[in-house]
């Protein structure tokens, strides 16, 4: 290991030297809530590091950079999701100051799990070799199920525990999914798989490729399956939502799922993107029951974060969309398939952050979560009231929001790569969606409050509400900052995928 290795890593190692540093001055502080503060100062190393890494690749002749024995690789893919995860930990540092006053002791672990965890999820995006995949799915999801359970409640420890075993049954598939590959090709690098595919002609063995791979994908569709919240591995995400602390709840909406659908992208782009089979008919029909099972069942519920657990379901169907548009046009390279499944991301991220923190804000002591809670909330709170709606509204995926323009760059990723029945799918559950979700709207507004006492929403969350929903209405009315920095990201993914020895003929 030289110097380059760990400069390479440095944002992940920042983070766990920072977490490991609050655990330790946890010990010693007798105001706790200074680490609030601690955490987030410890943000800027981890940022720094990764505008530097950015930097460097500009002028890298090959636009990335490799290290650790090849199992790493960092590149404008890998780094637009670190950039992702670093803000949402930074939001949910922010969102859980009142929170953590009101329901948790632990803050000191709190803090240092959210570092691990996120942590695990930068290590996952860059990524480039299975061991090192699964080393850090692993620890990407144990400090997740810790925090699921932190609440030390029957609700939450139920959520963890469900986490817990779910993950664990998740994992083994992975692992199994990933046994089978190495079997068939004798590596365990993306890169040497790829390669080993094309010289042993085991692609065009028999109609999908090969048995072992065909099981391989299997499995590893069902183990990652789980961590898209994709149906049918859809099972675990209501209860643990509706019973998670409300800030983890959001943090694993918007984080998990982004790491989840990058490494996604970089496993099944490089193993099975030049198989005998169309399998991106796979992802087109797990996108279409993903997006009409996660608005169907939501119109029934009344706690809201079941509603919304069940509409990131469906959200995971739209991204999906992107990335069966993708693979149905390997052939060509195109990169506007993943560009819409990144773009998509970060504009749900900011979407589905602002409105968990309105439901933090609003619950508040009492705690309830049903929707007819948010009964009154324009004359208690009109501000809350107003980001509610806009995040509502963005899911929903209407005009002038981000949630309008990453639906726009999906549906025509997909009909651009001739899949026009599944955008038309997708429109149709867009319709479908706006019934649950602007019926929270219709109680916010015209039903009548059943208290008459203001919320109190601390200054910390009114910056993380402030920064979400700026950050709503700028990707809806000004796309293009986001856009590019998406477009380069995919870019650079093409390009890699592009240049493995072995590409589709």
């Amino acid at each position: 290991m030289t110097f380059l290795d760990l400069y390479y890593i440095s944002p992940e190692l920042s983070m766990v030297a920072w977490g490991g540093l609050i655990l330790f001055l946890d010990l010693f502080l007798k105001r706790k809530d200074a680490l609030g503060p601690f955490a987030l100062l410890g943000l800027v190393l981890p940022v720094g590091f990764c505008i530097s890494l950015w930097l460097e690749i500009n002028v890298s002749p090959y636009g990335e950079l490799s290290g650790l024995f090849g199992t790493i690789t960092v590149d404008k893919f890998s780094l637009f999701f670190k950039s992702l995860f670093l803000l949402t930990l930074g939001l949910t540092i922010l969102a859980s100051q009142e929170y953590l006053k009101r329901f948790i002791r632990a803050k000191g672990e709190y803090y240092c799990l959210l570092f691990f965890c996120s942590t695990g999820m930068m290590l996952l995006v860059s990524s480039v070799e299975l061991i090192s995949i699964y080393i850090s799915l692993e620890l990407m999801a144990l400090p997740l199920a810790a925090l699921a359970a932190f609440r030390k409640n029957y609700r939450s420890a139920e959520a963890g525990l469900k986490f817990l075993i779910l993950s664990a049954v998740s994992s083994a598939f992975i692992l199994y999914g990933m046994a089978f590959v190495y079997g068939a090709t004798g590596s365990t690098w993306l890169s040497d798989i790829t390669a080993n595919l094309a010289d042993s002609g085991t692609v065009h063995a028999v109609s999908f490729g090969s048995y072992a791979l065909l099981i391989s994908m299997v499995f590893l569709l069902a183990g990652l399956g789980f961590k898209l919240a994709a149906v049918p591995f859809h099972m675990w995400v209501p209860d643990v939502y509706e019973g998670a602390p409300t800030p983890i709840t959001a943090f694993l909406s918007v984080a998990s799922k982004a790491a989840g659908f990058a490494i996604v992208l970089r496993i099944f782009y490089a193993i099975y993107a030049n198989l005998d089979m169309d399998w991106g008919l796979i992802f087109a029909v797990i996108s279409v029951l993903s997006m009409t099972v996660g608005n169907i069942v939501a119109i029934i519920q009344n706690n809201i974060k079941r509603m919304l657990a069940y509409s990131t379901i469906a959200h995971a169907g739209y991204i999906l969309m992107g990335v069966a548009a993708f693979s149905s046009d390997i052939k060509g390279v195109d990169s506007v398939g993943p560009s819409g499944v990144l773009f998509y991301l970060w504009a749900y991220g900011l979407t589905s952050l602002a409105a968990f923190y309105v439901v933090i804000a609003v619950s508040g002591d009492s705690e309830n979560e049903r929707i007819d809670s948010f009964a009154g909330l324009s004359t208690r709170s009109p501000w809350l009231a107003f980001l509610l709606t806009l995040s509502l509204v963005s899911l929903t995926g209407l005009p002038p929001t981000a949630g309008f323009i990453s639906k726009l760059f999906v549906f025509n990723a997909a009909v651009n790569n001739g899949l026009t029945w599944l955008a038309i799918a997708g429109l149709a559950n867009s319709v479908l969606s706006a019934y649950y979700y602007l019926k929270v709207v219709k109680v916010a507004y015209t039903s009548q409050p059943t208290s008459g006492k203001r919320i109190y929403v601390s200054r910390s969350m009114w910056i993380a509400l402030g920064v979400t929903g700026v950050g709503i209405l700028l990707v809806g009315v000004w796309p293009y900052s986001l856009s590019v920095f998406s477009d380069s990201a995919s870019k650079a993914f093409v390009d890699t995928l592009a240049n493995l020895s072995f590409v589709r003929q």
